[in-house]
């Protein structure tokens, strides 16, 4: 025998368990907006440099780009590993020589893709924090598309970027660069996978979750 408290009961726990879980889906979600803001908002997504040995014997020069920033660094020759044939790791001490903010055709298209991907990232977080606190699962599934579709746009960004490297590359070859993409790109990489899962997480968390949400209304009984 089943009364109406305990099924309340039951539901109750169950409403408690839902909301940790879209706070912690809610969480990661959160990592990921971080992450992408922390690699559009730096200048490390590809280092460029010609061979160690092309300005001179002593030093060399390397350069680093991001989406609106472009930095290049004297570096010395004799601190870059023997077995490596180009300029570089930036890591290495040196000097910044110049630094410019610039938004080419190498970067814009990937600019506005990220960019519009934090937008859909916002309302998505606008819908989970109006799901928290108003307690409507209506607004899961909107978050759902907003942060999947933002991880597939972060995704797009480092693709058009890649493609957008390899075609400068490739359009000028008085100066052989080699390119090695850096770690604003691995931030933006795990920023786009997180949105992703946290998207497919809040869809999962918009399903019915409880087998009496397909009982109809209970009466006022205590059978």
């Amino acid at each position: 025998m089943f009364s109406v408290q305990y099924l309340k009961n039951i539901l109750y726990l169950q409403n408690g368990t839902q909301e940790g879980k879209i706070k912690f889906a809610f969480f990661v979600a959160a990592v990921g907006i971080t992450l992408t803001v922390l690699g559009v908002g730096t200048e490390f997504w590809v280092e460029l440099a010609p061979s160690k040995g092309f300005h001179n014997n002593q030093t060399c020069l390397a350069a680093h780009h991001g989406l609106w920033k472009s930095c290049t660094k004297m570096l010395w020759v004799a601190d870059v590993d023997p077995e490596r044939e180009s300029c570089g790791p930036l890591d290495l001490p040196g000097v910044v020589t110049l630094c410019s903010f610039f938004c080419t055709d190498l970067t814009v298209m990937s600019a506005m893709l990220a960019i519009f991907g934090l937008f859909l990232m916002l309302m998505g977080a606008v819908c989970i924090i109006m799901a928290i606190s108003k307690g409507v699962q209506f607004f899961l599934k909107p978050a759902s598309v907003c942060f999947t579709l933002s991880g597939v746009l972060v995704f797009l960004s480092l693709i058009v970027f890649h493609q957008s490297v390899l075609s400068f590359l490739a359009s000028d070859h008085t100066i052989p660069l080699h390119y090695e993409l850096s770690w604003s790109v691995t931030c933006v990489g795990c920023a786009g996978a997180m949105l992703v899962v946290a998207g497919a997480s809040f869809l999962l968390l918009a399903l019915p979750y409880s087998p009496w949400e397909k009982c109809p209304p209970c009466r006022n009984n205590d059978s």
